[in-house]
């Protein structure tokens, strides 16, 4: 089994620069990918018009283990808060700052985006 958890990197990491791509194409502007904090990660971080954007990117082959969208639950959805928090701390982002929580979601050859996919979770 040696190589396995790499691979499933290479695989993330490759969606997520699909997931990039899509984004910048709908005029969003990538600022990091890959943010991470002893809180959790990030998949990616944008600016789209005011907002600042935290944006997990999840990947199935297929739905047999449910769409990739169901995959963001409370708990991780909490952690993506954290590290959000700790993202507009480390770089001077006021509370004055509109923020938001995306979730693409890839299933296949398939592409979801959903914007403002779930509030500030504390």
């Amino acid at each position: 089994m040696a190589g396995v958890g790499n691979n499933y990197q290479k695989r993330g990491r490759h969606y997520e620069e699909v997931a990039a791509s899509y984004l910048e194409r709908k005029g969003f502007q990538i600022l990091h990918q890959n943010f991470y904090s002893r809180f959790g990660e990030i998949d990616l971080v944008a600016r789209d018009g005011n907002y600042l954007v935290f944006v997990e990117v999840k990947y199935r082959e297929h739905d047999r283990g449910g769409h990739p969208l169901e995959a963001v639950n409370r708990r991780k959805q909490k952690r993506i808060c954290k590290t959000a928090e700790y993202y507009c701390l480390h770089y001077g982002y006021g509370e004055d700052t509109p923020c938001r929580f995306d979730v693409v979601g890839i299933m296949g050859d398939e592409l979801s985006h959903v914007e403002d996919a779930f509030f500030y979770v504390t």
